[in-house]
């Protein structure tokens, strides 16, 4: 009986001897860096590197992307606000006088009529004279531009109207 126990563990080692050997192998190709799940970590571990890099890349873009944006937002808000001022001084301008029909002239009359000047808008009041003042040379005062005249836009056609006045033709 002591020769079959002896047989059964001696089977029983070389069983357990037998199955460490092909675990070994199986864990040294699991963990092998070029086909295994150690190249796959490998591999990962490369790409998270990476992706750090890429975000800390682009985290830096974005700030210097955002105090530019706010410097653009800044001098086109100060654009506005000279723009709005230009416009607001714009509507303080009078408005050109209409130009007078002239008059023919009278027979007789030895000089022709004085042109009215339409430049100078009538609603300035007149300098009050100073005493002791020096006369200044008369300047033309500067005349604000006449308005351009607008014009009608052209009558545009949708397709849709293109194409009932085709049905109607039908």
């Amino acid at each position: 009986m002591d020769v079959i126990a002896d047989i059964l563990l001696i089977s029983g080692a070389l069983g357990v001897a037998f199955y460490c050997f092909v675990l070994s192998r199986r864990l040294t190709r699991f963990t092998d860096l070029e086909k295994g799940v150690g190249g796959a970590v490998a591999v990962l571990s490369a790409q998270v590197d990476d992706l750090s890099k890429a975000l800390e890349r682009a985290r830096k873009a974005s700030t210097n992307s955002g105090a530019e944006l706010r410097d653009l937002t800044a001098r086109a808000d100060a654009v506005s606000r000279k723009l709005e001022l230009h416009l607001a001084s714009l509507h303080d301008l009078p408005e050109p006088a209409p130009a007078a029909p002239e008059m023919p002239a009278a027979p007789g009359a030895d000089s022709a009529p004085e042109p009215v000047d339409a430049a100078e808008p009538e609603s300035e009041p007149a300098p009050e004279p100073q005493a002791e003042a020096a006369p200044a040379p008369a300047t033309p005062a500067a005349a604000p531009l006449p308005a351009p005249a607008r014009q009608a836009a052209p009558q545009v056609q949708s397709f849709f109207s293109l194409d009932q006045a085709a049905k109607e033709a039908v």
